[in-house]
């Protein structure tokens, strides 16, 4: 199966569509690694959107 591309986006309470490091979209930002199927989480009780930076 092909990868999703970098720069994929996934909102919170989405499931993660590919492995790897994600990034929030926006400030504060911060990254963190979240494997694919698993849900989206919020950033300081937040929703927020995540791009997908680099594959695991």
């Amino acid at each position: 199966m092909a990868r999703k591309p970098i720069g994929t986006t996934a909102r919170t309470g989405q499931r993660c569509p590919e492995s790897g490091v994600w990034k929030v979209v926006g400030t504060p930002t911060t990254t963190a690694p979240i494997a694919e199927n698993n849900v989206m989480p919020p950033y300081r009780q937040q929703a927020v959107t995540w791009r997908l930076e680099r594959h695991a």
